[in-house]
């Protein structure tokens, strides 16, 4: 299970850095943007190798076919 982390750095001259990791793919933008409304104007984003990447979901099917002979 993936840790989900907002870090944000509030610099002295008022800017904030706000970093997100351990969200993948676009969801980050959803869980930051009540965020960053408050926050103010956002000047800049750069997106991480997680928004590129897509969640992974993996299922199998197993079926057991058994069959029986007369002989």
């Amino acid at each position: 299970m993936n840790m989900e982390t907002l870090e944000f750095i509030i610099y002295p001259d008022g800017r904030v850095k706000e970093t997100v990791t351990g969200i993948v793919g676009s969801s980050c933008q959803e869980v930051t943007a009540a965020i960053e409304e408050q926050l103010g104007v956002v000047i800049s984003t750069a997106k991480t190798s997680e928004y590129y990447a897509q969640e992974v979901n993996q299922s199998a099917k197993v079926t057991n076919q058994n069959s029986f002979s007369d002989w």
